[in-house]
């Protein structure tokens, strides 16, 4: 069991080795091998400095050895002293947030290494005024629609109201039918019917 623990890799941590099962073996004659020992790597900040990776290591959590480029690009940008720094100075509970901040400050710095992500926070507030600029123009487009079609309807009464004072007395005294709509025409109301 010694010398396993002696051929492992640096940093890497040992599992206690699995039970065997006899009922699983085939060939219960033959002598057992010594039971494996399952190793696992260190997280990608350890592997990425090529340092050993401690139990209690402060990036593991956060760099999984699946997600070797989240912390190749937060490197490149803040080195891993000030993450290391700035992730013991935290409380627990918000160091997941602080790594995902950082590493979206690390990719922005490297699209564009004047700005960084203050670039794009300007560009998308620029987008914003101008959508803002474009719904308060349609916005006054339907008041003054509405407005248009209010005017209308005042007008087209009106004149309906006219036209009806202006017929003879023995025509207003007749019950009004009318299954149509109006429009004007030459600046006088005049009414279509539904059916032609």
């Amino acid at each position: 069991m010694e010398s396993a623990e002696n051929n492992k890799a640096p940093g890497a941590t040992v599992s206690p080795p699995l039970p065997f099962s006899p009922t699983s073996s085939s060939n219960s004659g033959l002598p057992r091998s010594p039971p494996a020992l399952v190793v696992l790597s260190p997280c990608a900040a350890c592997k990425i400095l090529r340092r050993r990776c401690a139990d209690k290591c402060v990036l593991a959590p956060y760099f999984p050895p699946t997600e070797p480029l989240k912390f190749t690009i937060a490197h490149r940008v803040f080195g891993a002293s000030n993450i290391i720094k700035l992730l013991q100075d935290l409380p627990e509970s918000q160091r997941a947030d602080a790594v995902s901040s950082m590493v979206y400050e690390a990719n922005a710095r490297i699209r564009d290494p004047v700005y960084g992500c203050a670039g794009a926070i300007c560009h998308l507030q620029k987008q914003v005024s101008e959508l803002q600029a474009q719904l308060a123009k349609a916005q006054a487009d339907v008041i003054n629609m509405q407005c248009q079609q209010d005017n209308l309807v005042a007008i087209l009464c009106m004149d309906f109201q006219q036209q009806q004072q202006q017929q003879p007395q023995y025509q207003q005294q007749q019950p009004f039918e009318f299954n149509g709509s109006f429009f004007l025409e030459d600046g006088n109301l005049v009414m279509e019917p539904l059916w032609t």
